[in-house]
């Protein structure tokens, strides 16, 4: 009897080793076509996600191309009719303006490139520093129409205009997606 249990556990031994065997080669057999299938997915997969995110991604390049231009100061000044205030009372309004008009748009980040969400932050930032830069130069009793008026005259000695420029690298950078 032990002579025919060491057989029956030999047997075992060898069907296990031979099974083994089979499966080891079928999986190197079956491996590239599993990886290659699992390739194509993802290739289905990523233009699936890029036909449903790219008209996302046009929308906020569309709305921040349209932030700057609403931040612009010419067209600011324009639409908040610059001679019904005191200058400090502008100045106090296009700050909100531009605060507000960025905050609206803070989430179109998730579907710009990171060098046009850059851009767009540092126009907010310096049409900031400029409206406060304006507001510092002018006598304390100036009018919101002298103010807008010295804000047009400091873009008008820029050589190239930051808003036209700061377009001009978004629509770049759009055209990067096609």
């Amino acid at each position: 009897m032990n002579t025919s249990l060491v057989a029956f556990l030999f047997e075992i031994l060898k069907l296990t080793i031979a099974g083994i065997g089979v499966v080891w080669v079928a999986i190197y057999l079956i491996k590239p076509y599993l990886d290659k299938n699992e390739r194509l997915q993802l290739i289905d997969l990523k233009k699936t996600i890029s036909a449903q995110t790219l008209p996302l991604r046009l929308q906020a390049y569309e709305r921040v191309i349209l932030l700057i231009d609403r931040i612009s100061p010419s067209t600011l000044l324009v639409r908040l009719n610059a001679s019904a205030y005191t200058a400090a009372e502008l100045h106090s309004i296009v700050i909100s303006e531009v605060r507000n008009e960025f905050q609206h748009n803070v989430t179109q980040q998730l579907y710009l490139s990171t060098r046009a969400w850059q851009i767009t932050r540092k126009i907010k930032d310096d049409t900031i520093a400029l409206f406060n830069n304006v507001a510092r130069s002018i006598p304390g009793d100036a009018s919101g129409l002298e103010y807008g008026k010295a804000i047009l005259a400091h873009l008008s000695n820029l050589e190239n205009d930051p808003y036209d420029g700061a377009i001009a690298i978004i629509k770049t950078d759009l055209e990067e997606l096609f």
